[in-house]
């Protein structure tokens, strides 16, 4: 038998990969910057880039959430 992995220890694995997978995906979305290959705008780029940062910010406010999901009412 193994010995089980701590609930940290696990979040540091697969946070780590999955990490590193969005930063390879963004090194992979910068090769189209290349406009002998390409052809865009700056209006295209922004509405790449803003949806980018959007889910960025939403991704990081849920890790600072105290409460997820979590609504009640009181008088």
């Amino acid at each position: 038998m193994g010995v089980k992995e701590s609930r940290n220890d696990r979040f540091k694995r697969i946070a780590e990969r999955r990490t590193n997978d969005i930063l390879e995906k963004l090194r992979i979305l910068g090769n189209c910057s290349n406009r002998l290959n390409y052809d865009y705008t700056d209006e295209e780029i922004d509405v790449i880039f803003h949806a980018i940062e959007d889910a960025l910010c939403k991704t990081k406010q849920m890790f600072k959430q105290k409460e997820k999901d979590n609504f009640s009412f009181k008088f």
